[in-house]
């Protein structure tokens, strides 16, 4: 079986407003699949119905080959979940909350104490595992509740937002850890994140979901290749006069205005910078600052959804006006 979770059509509806639209997602066995959207833009609602938590409005999916309809309680069995919200209880030790989810999730007696260690060794936490949970930092606290949601051998391991808080080395720490666990437990993970450099860096495929579709997949490699594109970044101080004029230059291809700056898409951008400066000074435009970059997730995602990862996928602001203004490819 090639695909341990795939979609069909699924869609789910609450009342008038769809949050997630005819969703069709295929997730490669032992593979580390990333779901990247704006705030409401369906991730969580897709990844509570593979879970059997949400029941679909229409279409139906399945995991590790169980429908989520029809087989739900072997869907169960074959998953760990890891929310965003935290859910751990600092009166109780490191071992006591694996002891617990083991009893939980059924884990024979008999296995049940060397699961624990295994568990414990994989989450690097032998030293604390008799601490209570108040005494852990952020990254021991996640890297428990991870491995909390491994102790009943699951196939598929489904993160909401795994590093979200946490500092730039204790996330990292935290991606060592979960391509280690992807490598040495033979574990799917299907992750939902806001952070592009740690979809770059984890996934092996990303889907971009936005108004609960899925509007792109692929490789991080191929997507910011697809773009074929460098990326001028301007700020100036007459930002919609300046994102108007340029617009109708026959080198952009694209442009996006974004939290006060404006992203042109160009091709052979090392060339153009000067062009685009005296451009601004002959239409008595300030440009307060440029740069040259190489397209990474970040352009990718504003290229298929028209904003920022971290803005809501509500009404554009009116800085999106200009987004899509030409496209040429």
């Amino acid at each position: 079986m090639e695909y341990i979770i795939e979609t069909d059509n699924i869609t789910k509806k609450f009342d008038d407003f769809t949050a997630v639209n005819s969703v069709n997602l295929k997730v490669k066995r032992d593979s580390i699949h990333g779901v990247l959207g704006p705030n409401g833009a369906g991730k969580t609602t897709l990844i509570s119905m593979l879970c059997t938590i949400l029941r679909p409005t229409s279409g139906t999916a399945r995991v590790n080959g169980y429908d989520i309809l029809k087989n739900a309680n072997e869907v169960r069995k074959s998953i760990g979940i890891v929310f965003q919200a935290r859910a751990l209880d600092d009166i109780l030790t490191g071992r006591e909350h694996l002891e617990m989810h083991a009893a939980l999730y059924g884990v024979p007696k008999d296995v049940r104490k060397d699961r624990i260690d295994e568990i414990l060794e994989l989450t690097q936490l032998q030293e604390k595992a008799d601490d209570i949970i108040k005494t852990y930092s952020g990254g021991m606290k996640r890297r428990l509740e991870i491995g909390r949601g491994l102790i009943h051998y699951p196939k598929v391991l489904f993160l909401d937002e795994p590093t979200l808080g946490l500092d730039p080395q204790t996330r990292e720490s935290i991606w060592e850890y979960l391509q280690n666990l992807n490598k040495k437990e033979d574990v799917t993970v299907l992750l939902t994140t806001h952070y592009l450099d740690e979809a770059d860096k984890l996934c092996d495929k990303i889907s971009i979901i936005d108004n609960g579709e899925i509007i792109k997949s692929d490789t991080p490699r191929n997507l910011k290749k697809e773009l074929k594109a460098d990326i001028i970044t301007i700020k100036v101080d007459k930002e919609e006069k300046f994102a108007s004029l340029v617009s109708g230059l026959d080198f952009v291809r694209d442009l996006h205005m974004i939290n006060g700056a404006i992203k042109l898409m160009v091709e052979s951008g090392e060339n153009l910078v000067p062009t685009i400066v005296n451009f601004a000074n002959e239409n008595n435009i300030f440009v307060n600052s440029i740069e040259l970059e190489h397209p990474k997730l970040e352009d990718v995602f504003i290229q298929y959804t028209g904003k920022p990862i971290t803005q809501g996928s509500g009404n554009k602001s009116k800085k999106g006006r200009f987004n899509m203004l030409k496209r040429r490819h």
